[in-house]
């Protein structure tokens, strides 16, 4: 059987952001929020070799992976990756890369068994505004798990490399998330910081725990900051990456609240509602959800995808 191209998967409503299967999605260019806990109640790290350690074993896998990295935070008992494969080899990747660390570990310490509980998880971005939350709330988690008072002064992550206007060149690339929030460097740094200092503020939820835990930090990072997001949406990021055009969340609201109202027998209207249910429908939304949301009928939504126009 013949495995179906992501972004038709995406474009169809087949995907959401969030993974559990042991098959994830793979493709070139696609931009994922890995994670990957230690199995049970055991750590990752124990001493600060481990983790640089870990950061040699993920440098050597993006430079043999052609991974772009743009960010990560180590903490004591799971990782956070924010990254794009060039290839289709994101399953060889993360395998190598935790199995290796897995290795190194298990005979440093004289330890047998499995060090990671299960396969990694993936979220794939599907809008920039996503993206942003993904990368800001990384790099909150030591601060919010009690491990540093700021998330510039934990060491294990790539926070500093967003934060300081002098960051020494390094493999990552936080470029690709910087830009969305201006074309001057030391600008988007300073809007960055800001996005830090107040998300401190926001509850987060835990990934392991809450499938959606970004999605709804996204919804109240954009609350806070809605000129920012809406700014964002407009660079299509994502877009231009992945080859697939998703409104944000934040436009895709304000353009249902524009034409709930309006009857759908009017040609520009039906037009207008088509748009807007084939947008929900990528994002994964149900026929139920989106006649409730849209308030028209499920019947009605048949109709109008069937229409022409």
């Amino acid at each position: 059987m013949q495995m179906m191209d992501p972004v038709d998967l995406i474009r169809q409503g087949k995907v959401k952001r969030f993974f559990r299967a042991t098959r994830k999605l793979n493709a070139p260019n696609l931009v994922s929020h890995i994670t990957q806990r230690a199995a049970g109640k055991e750590p990752l790290f124990l001493e600060n070799d481990d983790y640089l350690s870990m950061l040699g074993v993920l440098k050597d896998v993006s430079k043999q992976f052609s991974l772009a990295i743009y960010a990560f935070c180590l903490m004591p008992n799971h990782v956070h990756l924010l990254l794009s494969t060039r290839k289709n080899n994101l399953y060889d990747a993360m395998r190598d890369l935790f199995s290796r660390y897995a290795m190194r570990f298990n005979r440093k310490y004289e330890r047998k068994g499995h060090l990671f509980a299960g396969p990694y998880r993936q979220a794939v971005c599907l809008d920039d505004g996503y993206l942003l939350a993904a990368s800001l709330y990384i790099h909150l988690n030591p601060v919010k798990a009690g491990l540093a008072k700021t998330p510039q002064s934990y060491r294990w992550s790539s926070c500093r490399l967003y934060f300081r206007d002098d960051a020494p060149k390094s493999f990552l690339s936080p470029d690709f998330v910087l830009l969305l929030l201006s074309s001057s460097n030391n600008e988007s740094k300073k809007i960055y910081r800001n996005l830090l200092v107040k998300g401190r503020e926001i509850e987060m939820g835990r990934v392991f725990e809450q499938k959606d835990a970004i999605g709804s930090f996204q919804d109240k990072v954009t609350a806070m900051f809605p000129s920012i997001f809406r700014h964002i949406a407009e660079k299509k990021h994502i877009a231009k990456t992945i080859g697939i055009d998703l409104l944000s969340m934040d436009e895709l609201e304000r353009k249902i609240e524009s034409i709930i109202n309006t009857p759908y027998t009017e040609p520009e209207s039906r037009k207008a509602k088509k748009y807007l249910i084939e947008q929900l429908i990528a994002r994964g939304y149900k026929r139920e959800e989106i006649s409730e949301r849209l308030d028209v009928s499920r019947k009605t939504i048949y109709n109008i995808l069937k229409s022409p126009t």
